[in-house]
């Protein structure tokens, strides 16, 4: 086994990841590290053995581990990761912080990052996935972000090195990002709270939130999310070209797209990773020959199937 640098983190061999995943499927990591700052995440990407494939995860709120799990060091960032600072209109958050205390911390003292409240996961795979809902989206505000490279160099990363578009970004294979920085437009604190309870409501009425799920399982082929006005369409919503293709609560195993919102996948009970990905597969076909539409996965999938 290679040998691994010396930590102030926590490092575990074969660890297992589906507790670390909302859906609670997928196989072991050969390893998984939590470092304890930036410092010994740097000194740690340094050390590694360049031949060590690195995977920066989450919370795993948008994500299917396979059930074979990955051959890597898995790293996930904790307490040291998730201060919130305000400075004006700038908010600087670590990637651990989840995306809902920002938008409220952010509320409190008057600045709009409303659109964040609803979205599942913490910063970094808000800012990985430019994460956004009713017309707002992660690249209206960003300003910059601090990484850590495969090398262990700590860089700032502005919009023109993300190249931000619908639901993707771009970020050199193995660079961990650790922090990003927002420009909040000002608003009323009692207007946005307002606002935000009002979109938890909208969002538990029409989304599966009580259940396993990974968030919305598709991109929705329009390349633009709900925008939640009246005059919003839905020709090209993933969930419309589900339901017409007759997917809304198909089954395969214990993975099931939601009765609620069928652009939703869920464990519906002992679901593998393998039962989830067959059944989008199976999702993804269907539409196709009914629309002849491509849908695009936006939950990740990595990792290796179970050997047969």
């Amino acid at each position: 086994m290679t040998e691994m640098p010396e930590t102030r983190g926590k490092l575990t061999p074969n660890r297992a990841l589906a507790d670390l995943t909302w859906l609670r499927v997928g196989g072991p990591a050969d390893w998984l590290f939590q470092p304890a700052d930036i410092e010994d995440l740097a000194a740690f990407l340094r050390e590694l053995p360049e031949d060590v494939d690195v995977f920066p995860m989450g919370v795993g709120s948008n994500l299917i581990v396979r059930d074979g799990g990955l051959r890597a060091v898995v790293i996930r960032m904790g307490r040291g990761f998730n201060a919130i600072e305000i400075e004006g209109n700038r908010v600087t958050a670590g990637v651990a912080a989840l995306d809902a205390h920002v938008a409220r911390k952010a509320a409190e003292v008057g600045l709009d990052l409303t659109f964040l409240r609803t979205i599942p996961g913490a910063v970094g795979g808000a800012v990985r996935m430019n994460a956004g809902c009713y017309g707002t989206y992660v690249a209206d505000v960003f300003v910059e972000a601090k990484a850590v490279t495969r090398a262990g160099e700590i860089v700032t990363l502005t919009a023109d090195d993300l190249k931000f578009a619908y639901r993707q970004t771009e970020l050199p294979e193995g660079w961990v990002i650790v922090e990003a920085r927002f420009e909040a437009p000002n608003g009323d604190p009692e207007d946005l709270a307002k606002r935000m309870q009002y979109q938890l409501a909208k969002r538990d009425a029409t989304q599966p939130t009580k259940e396993r799920t990974a968030g919305s399982t598709f991109r929705n082929p329009a390349g633009f999310s709900s925008t939640g006005q009246a005059d919003d369409v839905h020709d090209l919503k993933a969930w419309k070209l589900i339901d017409d293709a007759g997917m809304r609560g198909a089954r395969v195993g214990g993975a099931q797209m939601s009765e609620k919102h069928s652009n939703f996948m869920i464990n519906a009970g002992g679901a593998t990773a393998a039962d989830l990905e067959k059944l989008g597969e199976e999702v993804r076909k269907r539409v196709f020959q009914n629309s002849g539409i491509e849908l695009v996965w936006e939950i990740k999938r990595v990792g290796e199937p179970m050997a047969e």
